[in-house]
């Protein structure tokens, strides 16, 4: 099966990706403006009309600003819950084609069956995402793909979607120490990041991801990176000894200031 996958952004500067398997494409969040969403479809050889759906983890903007620019298109759905469409529907002139999912129920759209995951995050009802597609036989195979990003902790149905992902998307969105000593951000907010409900540390996803035993990854992207309290060369180096563990799959480091996956 011709499947394709490209992170179009990736910071708190916004974040988005683009999921193609035959016969759907969707668009995985819209941190991005309308018109550079379609600029980059546009790179990727997909016109805007072509996007099937777009799927939203939840209302803050570097997950959702695209949302204004992107509903022009009054066929396209976007599928959220409840929480996140009333926190979004406020900033937009109109109304765009929403498609109301409940968080922790699957759901199937085309050939995906999605399965919408709670998540830890200073959001109204934030949710990872479980993605599947395929029949199982010899020329259509299973694949999976788990989009977990803006999480404090991750809970055992967390770990769990993480281990099942052939493909698996997750953030590490800071170096510790970096973070400690940036003079830019004020101390409350350094505690809103780190906590419970704030983002994971590069320390707290390397321990998830090495705790997790019977893995079905074939990829591994991390993504989110802080541009101010994490650096590309940092997250290479801590996760390269993640490979070191027998398990065979590749990891990349997405770049915050391209979108540029790095191989470690």
């Amino acid at each position: 099966m011709d499947v394709k996958f490209k992170i179009l952004g990736s910071s708190s500067s916004g974040n988005a990706a683009l999921l193609r398997i035959p016969g759907l494409n969707i668009l995985i969040d819209a941190g991005l403006s309308g018109k550079k969403i379609e600029a980059l479809l546009n790179n990727e050889g997909l016109a805007l009309e072509a996007l099937n759906a777009v799927f939203l983890t939840h209302e803050h903007n570097d997950h959702s600003a695209g949302v204004r620019g992107l509903s022009k298109f009054s066929n396209l759905p976007f599928f959220a819950n409840q929480d996140t469409i009333q926190a979004i529907q406020p900033k937009l002139q109109k109304c765009p084609k929403w498609k109301v999912f409940e968080t922790d129920r699957p759901f199937n759209f085309g050939p995906l069956k999605v399965h919408p995951f709670s998540v830890p995050h200073d959001a109204y009802d934030p949710v990872g995402f479980f993605f599947e597609w395929g029949t199982g036989d010899l020329f259509d195979p299973l694949a999976s793909l788990a989009w977990v990003t803006d999480l404090g902790y991750a809970s055992s149905l967390v770990k769990e979607r993480i281990r099942k992902a052939k493909i698996l998307v997750i953030e590490a969105n800071h170096c510790s120490e970096m973070l400690k000593n940036d003079s830019k951000r004020p101390w409350s907010l350094k505690q809103r990041i780190s906590g419970r409900h704030g983002h994971l540390s590069n320390k707290s996803t390397f321990s998830i991801l090495k705790s997790i035993k019977g893995r079905c990854w074939e990829k591994i992207f991390l993504m989110h990176l802080s541009k101010d309290c994490n650096n590309v060369e940092i997250v290479q180096k801590m996760f390269s000894q993640l490979e070191g563990h027998g398990s065979k799959f590749s990891t990349f480091v997405v770049d915050p200031s391209s979108a540029e996956t790095i191989p470690i």
